[in-house]
């Protein structure tokens, strides 16, 4: 058959759940480390679709040594009767993509799940899926192996049960036993030995035990015998609460809510004195990580809002604070110290978001809603609390002024020319790859590291820039600051993209920006510093998957005329153990400088063998919190974590 050749032969038919298989991140969005959770939580989500039903008020989640999970509810059960295509309604809802209850048919007004795709999605891509459902007083079974049932749907026996669920979760079929269990083990094939990570699915709970009040969670973890509840009565307040427990707040937790037909919102929110903004946001109990329509319309109001108080109170006067009209507030000013969690729920069928896994909601009736809400809950919040108010504006206020003091300070630096693309600070030695894609920037600690790192280096793709030392805290330090600062001036103008409310990832001239520090106390310092400033001040860095740690090797060994790299104790100690008959000598690297260019190059740099770590964030409440308490001024919560961790550091660095 020729090449070109394209006729009806080539075209394929894919049935029942071949396409899942066949193209998994069409569906869950990845076959890593997040699409692993993301069919958890799919299923976890079908539970928490009971509760919005109003029959659910428990969801268990066990994780077994072998890697499978359970999960279950005491909701109403799949049904099981025959359904008009003659299948039992739970073979059809577990096996065909797009059926199940959420389509109209009244079952969910509102939902979480995948519109009917998430159960049968996660039954395509396990090795192994059981489903257990309780209802008319009876347990009926049925499982699947890659999607494909392997008995028809059952009743089945109390001996069978008591093999695969904990007993304490009563999943006996007895008197007025309801519920759906779900028993899967995710197919190693597709997902490359991939284990759930205990702490990400604590977080999923959490984060739902929040927004469901009065919805109890119960986990347990077989591998290592850990066992957490949550249930929280307060809803999203006390998820705000939470969230900045370990900040100083300046105002008690504003909490609002408004529903009409269609539509029920809540959004609660707290300032605090710290300098960074966290904002949270969902819908039908799904975290939409990329905002959406109900993240702008809460952001339009709240600046409005907030700008119209200070209009009306005479807030806003050059005699005043210094901060004139015609300066005006942004909605820049309005993100630092914010803590706020929008929580939207809906009719199933009227949502619409921009892909199938649901990081961003695109209902344009919703932004009308929410900011109609948050401009009228605000408007009575700040009238009835002065106070407040008043402590809410001055840090406003003064995010303004730093605003304006930044910008003065890189127009200062612009009309010198050092922000300028054609002005790239002298110590950089650029790649000569124009296209970020294929271009990459080593951010190194010390000149003499630099050095050795610019001579190693591939000068077709890898830039590199040595740091003078320690930079300055930028959890600590308002924007002004910070374009003052010449260690990080050189960083902004390299990357190219700016920074604050000018910054334009577009213009990012590099896609893999790499922190190269030494494995040492002080390394570990300036690698911390330098994470803050990304998290803080340019999160789409690491949210795009650009941030790396490149990790150098702590061992040089050298047995007889051969050389090898150790990159931990384990490493070293069973490569002493391969050649125990040779004669060794162990040098311990304390810093990059004491590698040469070809040492750095074929130890760190060159694709081929380096290790780099890509910087992640799976929850930006917990990262927030740590930043905080790490790099913040409060003393306290640092010393306990200093006294609870010290027992793991590293003392030989």
């Amino acid at each position: 058959m020729a090449v070109n050749e394209y006729t009806a032969k080539q075209i394929q038919v894919l049935e029942g759940l071949e396409p899942v298989r066949k193209r998994p991140g069409m569906y869950i969005g990845s076959t890593d480390i997040r699409g692993l959770h993301e069919c958890l939580r799919e299923i976890i989500d079908n539970s928490v679709d009971e509760s919005f039903a109003g029959t659910a008020q428990n969801v268990w989640v066990q994780i077994k040594k072998d890697g499978s999970a359970i999960v279950r509810d005491d909701g109403r059960g799949i049904p099981v009767d025959k359904h008009s295509s003659g299948l039992s309604a739970l073979e059809i809802t577990m096996t065909k993509l797009h059926a199940g209850g959420k389509f109209g048919g009244g079952a969910y007004k509102v939902s979480g799940g995948l519109h009917g795709v998430g159960a049968s999605v996660v039954n395509a891509l396990s090795s192994n899926f059981v489903v257990v459902v309780l209802r008319d007083n009876k347990a009926y079974f049925q499982e699947y192996d890659k999607g494909k049932p392997k008995n028809a749907v059952k009743e089945t026996l109390q001996s069978q049960l008591d093999q695969w669920f904990p007993k304490e979760w009563g999943v006996a079929a007895g008197k007025n036993m309801t519920g759906t269990v779900t028993k899967f083990k995710l197919d190693d094939a597709i997902f490359k030995g991939l284990e759930f990570d205990k702490t990400k699915v604590k977080i999923l709970l959490r984060d739902r035990a929040y927004l469901v009040a009065g919805l109890a969670f119960h986990f347990i973890d077989e591998r290592d015998s850990d066992e957490e509840h949550y249930y929280f009565e307060g809803g999203i307040a006390s998820l705000v609460n939470h969230s900045t427990r370990d900040k100083n707040p300046i105002s008690d937790v504003i909490y609002f809510k408004k529903e009409d037909e269609t539509i029920s919102s809540e959004i609660a929110i707290r300032y605090t004195d710290t300098y960074a903004e966290v904002v949270k946001s969902f819908v039908n109990g799904i975290n939409t990580t990329d905002g959406g329509t109900h993240v702008t319309g809460f952001r339009i109001a709240l600046t409005r809002a907030i700008t119209d108080y200070a209009k009306k109170t005479g807030y806003i006067r050059e005699d005043k604070n210094g901060l004139s009209a015609q300066a005006g507030l942004t909605g820049e000013d309005m993100k630092e110290g914010l803590n706020a969690v929008i929580y939207i729920k809906m009719s199933s069928e009227s949502l619409q978001f921009e892909s199938q896994t649901k990081a961003k909601l695109n209902n344009p009736e919703v932004q009308g809603f929410v900011a109609s809400m948050t401009k009228e809950g605000l408007d009575i919040y700040l009238e009835e609390h002065p106070n407040d108010a008043r402590k809410i504006l001055d840090k406003i206020i003064l995010a303004a002024k730093a605003r304006l003091a930044a910008r003065a300070a890189k127009d200062a630096v612009l009309r010198k020319g050092a922000l300028e693309g054609s002005s790239l600070p002298g110590k950089l030695a650029d790649c000569q790859s124009t296209d970020p894609a294929f271009s990459e920037i080593y951010i190194v600690e010390g000149d003499s590291a630099g050095g050795s790192a610019k001579q190693g280096r591939d000068r077709k793709t890898q830039a590199i820039l040595p740091l003078g030392g320690k930079i300055l805290n930028t959890e600590r330090a308002h924007l002004d600051k910070i374009v003052k600062f010449e260690d990080l001036k050189d960083l902004i103008v390299a990357l190219g993209s700016g920074i604050g409310e000018s910054i334009n990832y577009d213009k990012l001239r590099y896609h893999k920006v790499i922190i190269m520090c030494d494995a040492d106390v002080d390394g570990a310092h300036i690698a911390t510093l330098l994470l803050t400033f990304f998290f803080r001040h340019m999160p789409d860095i690491i949210k795009h998957g650009y941030l790396y740690l490149a990790m150098p090797p702590l061992f040089k060994i050298t047995i007889g005329k051969n050389v090898y790299y150790a990159y931990s104790d384990d490493e070293r100690d069973t490569i002493l153990t391969t050649h125990a008959n040779g004669k060794f000598s162990i040098q311990r690297y304390k810093g990059l400088g004491e590698m040469n260019p070809s040492q750095l190059w074929e130890t760190t740099m060159d694709p081929v063998n380096r290790t780099l770590k890509q910087v992640t964030v799976e929850d930006a409440q917990e990262a927030d919190r740590t930043f905080t308490m790490l790099m913040g001024e409060e003393v306290p919560p640092r010393k306990r974590f200093i006294q609870t961790n010290a027992k793991f550091a590293n003392l030989d660095i």
